[in-house]
């Protein structure tokens, strides 16, 4: 099957996707923006639920268009063992399966992974799931919000008075999936040294685990003195390090919590006094005494015509430091377009509009094509054709007896 695509890291590689929502589609995803030909198995009739998530045009989705750009889709009824036989079938010519069904849902199609290596031994196959394929949690199911709670991540997240909140990203997914990829990289490594195949098990609560960057070890190393809680707008551990209300309205994140960043930061508001101030000569003064300390940093921050004078004041003492922008300012602002951070996207239905671009730069790979997302089931025909051989009578066939389907969508002017 042609791709069009560049000559990209995993060129050459044949990915079974039978991902869905955002975790799985992420490491999909991006190793189809590597060169990889991912086909997207997706359940008939209707395919991936993230399909229907706005916005939405003429049937046509950019929430599914975001996390499936460069796929190919094969839509198949997986409930009837004809279809189930399809898979089967293009499963010696695959190099990783990767799926993010709910734990024993593969199983009872007959695609675990113990049913899938006598057909390939080589195949890498990677399970991502909320709460992982082993435990007594594993039977639940599960998104990011759920990982996260059990992770004590939502614990820590809000004002210390009010209920935890919840971020409006889907951190935990997106992390996941990247851990996925990690993982499916390395198997394919190791693949290429022993000629071994390799199962692979990845969970939103392991990820979500792995980002506690001092709450276990802290809690623990003080035997229970220090429980890390909500801290609101600023850090439980470090001070100064939050959000600031700067002049105009607007948002300051600053971090100056290393000795150096702390002086730096004194030098920037004029007030180099405030250094040497026995309230805050050092970290534990400084959490003891926070609440004095943002009011001092806010009363400067106010005192200053607007945001940017108070960063380029901490620009030049080299404190980190970043206005809190929002998501027009986000997709329009040069640094982020400059590297393609934000990318933007033309689709024949939907338009234009802006899409997170791809985080990885490699020195002598090349930057990913600029590919859209399938519709459902419009690679039927040319996955069946190569990898198969079914000719167009067969595939008319199963296509009228529903064991196939495809949706195209209109592709007129927007």
């Amino acid at each position: 099957m042609t791709t069009g695509k560049s000559q990209g890291l995993l060129a050459g590689y044949k990915v079974l996707d039978f991902t869905q929502i955002v975790a799985g589609p992420t490491t999909t995803k991006l190793m189809a923006e590597m060169g990889a030909e991912v086909i997207k198995v997706e359940q008939a009739p209707k395919g991936d639920p993230a399909r229907l998530n706005p916005v939405i045009r003429k049937g046509r989705s950019a929430y599914f268009l975001q996390h499936n750009l460069g796929k190919h889709s094969l839509c198949v009824n997986l409930k009837v063992e004809a279809g189930r036989d399809i898979v089967r079938a293009l499963i010696p010519h695959m190099d990783v399966v990767v799926e993010n069904y709910s734990p024993g849902v593969m199983a009872r199609m007959g695609f675990a992974y113990e049913d899938l290596k006598p057909l390939n031994p080589k195949l890498v196959m990677c399970s991502i799931s909320a709460l992982g394929q082993t435990g007594p949690l594993a039977h639940l199911p599960g998104f990011d919000y759920i990982a996260q709670a059990f992770a004590g991540i939502t614990e820590v997240m809000g004002e210390p008075d009010q209920p935890p909140v919840i971020p409006m990203a889907a951190i935990g997914d997106v992390s996941t999936g990247v851990h996925g990829l990690a993982a499916i990289a390395c198997a394919l490594l190791h693949r290429e040294r022993t000629g071994e195949g390799q199962y692979i098990d990845v969970s939103l609560l392991d990820s979500y685990i792995h980002t506690h960057d001092f709450s276990l070890q802290t809690y623990t190393a003080s035997k229970g003195k220090f429980v890390p809680t909500r801290g609101g707008s600023h850090h439980t551990g470090l001070t100064p390090t939050g959000v600031f209300r700067a002049a105009q309205g607007k948002y300051v994140l600053l971090i100056a919590a290393l000795e150096h960043q702390w002086q730096g930061l004194a030098r920037a508001m004029g007030r180099p006094e405030l250094a040497s101030d026995p309230r805050f000569t050092d970290v534990r003064k400084r959490l003891k005494n926070k609440d004095a300390l943002i009011a001092e940093i806010e009363n400067w921050l106010q005192s200053l015509p607007d945001r940017e004078t108070a960063l380029a004041a901490l620009e030049r003492e080299r404190v980190p430091a970043a206005p809190v922008l929002t998501i027009p300012e986000v997709i329009t602002h040069p640094h982020l377009v400059a590297r393609g951070t934000v990318r933007p996207m033309s689709d024949p239905v939907l338009g234009d509009f802006v899409l997170p671009g791809f985080p990885f730069r490699f020195s002598t790979a090349p930057a990913p094509d600029k590919v859209t997302a399938p519709d459902l089931g419009e690679h039927n025909s040319a996955v069946l054709e190569q990898y198969l051989k079914y000719d167009e009578a067969r595939i008319a066939q199963l296509t009228t007896s529903g064991i196939l389907v495809s949706r195209r969508t209109p592709r007129e002017e927007a």
